[in-house]
């Protein structure tokens, strides 16, 4: 994917090293990317923290190791290329992309796009749907309009679930997004109600269409990105592996050696698949109707 030098969304969140609090706790939290203008208000708060609480400002910032010596922070990290701020870089490029699709889709319905934040947290993090832990994977939080992502997810989805590639990575956070589209047009509380009075297998079934039109809405995303030109040779494949490796019946015969299609929940692999395409090359939000209208 071409995504060096280009715009990087200012809606991200960084609670990283912040213990990860419950929600509303954890101390002070302060965005890696604020956008311009927010110098004089970090250079105030830092003065906050070294006079009235004793906190060293250099360690807030991730520039002291703890021994008084001050450094460059160098947090290890997964990496695009291998370094923990390239992969940083690279997820608010990518999150900046799905602003742009998304902004332009609602602009076509006559509808204004709600930019959700994406919170990259390490191990546990809490959110306004309560707490988790990276072993979650990435996730939104309709409550907050937030998307959770520990980054260490990408080297799982590289080596243990053997989709590596850095679209497989942009196809997890355009993934995300494509719940918070979800939200802002009302299928995610309408399915919430309809699982609430659901069997358990029934409900597991309503979940799947859910995941199946994210994957949909994620494929829109890439081909809106490839009619802008950064979609590189073998992107898409890399995206669609990726699509296969996380179905539930791969998952399930990898971890446990037998498959329970009533307790799927994400749909298998051939339907990620399949949906991730029908987004990708009709570019038709319409195409993405995994409900067949009963909505």
């Amino acid at each position: 994917m071409e995504w060096r030098g280009r715009r990087e969304s200012s809606n991200i969140e960084d609670r990283r090293g912040s213990g990860g609090g419950g929600f509303g706790g954890g101390g002070m939290r302060i965005p890696i990317r604020a956008g311009g203008g927010g110098g004089i208000g970090l250079i105030i708060i830092l003065a906050i923290l070294w006079i009235g609480f004793g906190i060293n400002p250099l360690s807030v910032i991730g520039m002291d190791d703890g021994t008084g010596t001050t450094q460059t922070s160098s947090r290890s990290g997964p990496g695009v290329s291998g370094t923990a701020d390239e992969t940083d870089n690279f997820v608010a490029v990518v999150l900046g992309d799905t602003e742009d699709v998304w902004n332009a889709r609602f602009q076509q319905m006559g509808q204004t796009y709600r930019e959700p934040t994406l919170v990259l947290f390490d191990r546990q993090v809490g959110s306004a749907c309560g707490n988790a832990t990276s072993a979650s994977g990435p996730f939104y939080c309709p409550n907050d309009q937030k998307l959770y992502i520990d980054l260490a997810f990408f080297r799982q989805l590289q080596g243990q679930l053997n989709s590596p590639g850095d679209f497989a990575q942009a196809y997890v956070v355009a993934h995300e997004v494509g719940h918070h589209v979800q939200n802002l047009m009302g299928t995610l509380q309408r399915t919430t109600q309809i699982r609430q009075q659901s069997s358990e297998a029934d409900a597991n079934a309503v979940s799947v269409q859910v995941e199946l039109q994210a994957d949909c809405y994620a494929g829109i995303w890439a081909h809106d990105t490839q009619q802008a030109g950064f979609v590189e040779d073998g992107d898409v494949e890399e995206a669609l592996n990726a699509a296969s490796q996380i179905g539930d019946d791969t998952l399930q015969e990898r971890s446990q050696g037998t498959v329970v299609p009533d307790s799927f929940t994400h749909g298998t692999s051939a339907q990620r698949v399949d949906w991730f395409r029908r987004g990708l090359t009709s570019g038709d939000m319409k195409q993405c109707d995994t409900f067949q209208g009963r909505l």
